[in-house]
């Protein structure tokens, strides 16, 4: 069973979608299995995080930001992938290092998450987004 959620983004930062997961592996009657969720986009990932305490979300991205500075930033001179604005690049390189991909086990027709853990598609691009994220459960 397959599904494509939409997550409309308004620049970078971590965009918790798990709401609409729950509800839809709850709709698919799928008592156990496994859920394979993949972003479609070279600028975006894909993460399990913390979902209590909106710092978590600010800092990551702060502590991306400082890892992978725009191009405009001197120490990223090196860089020649600069046409489509100076986030561009720098997103490409997070979302390398960061997951496009997640499996998560479902039990009792619920994705077994953590108590605090919620899925988020983490932006890179500082221009708002629609980003699509397949799912497939299995």
């Amino acid at each position: 069973m397959q599904t494509t959620f939409r997550i409309t983004t308004q620049g970078q930062g971590l965009y918790e979608f798990t709401p609409q997961v729950v509800d839809w592996v709850r709709d698919a009657q799928i008592s156990t299995g496994l859920l394979t969720l993949f972003v479609r986009h070279t600028s975006a990932s894909l993460l399990i995080q913390e979902n209590a305490d909106p710092e978590v979300q600010s800092d990551l991205r702060g502590f991306f930001a400082r890892l992978v500075p725009p191009t405009t930033d001197p120490s990223m001179a090196y860089l020649t992938h600069t046409y489509e604005g100076p986030d561009d690049m720098p997103a490409h390189i997070k979302a390398a290092m960061m997951p496009v991909s997640l499996s998560i086990p479902v039990t009792k027709t619920r994705p077994t998450l953590g108590t605090w853990q919620g899925i988020y598609l983490f932006e890179h691009r500082d221009a708002p987004h629609d980003r699509q994220v397949v799912a497939h459960l299995s």
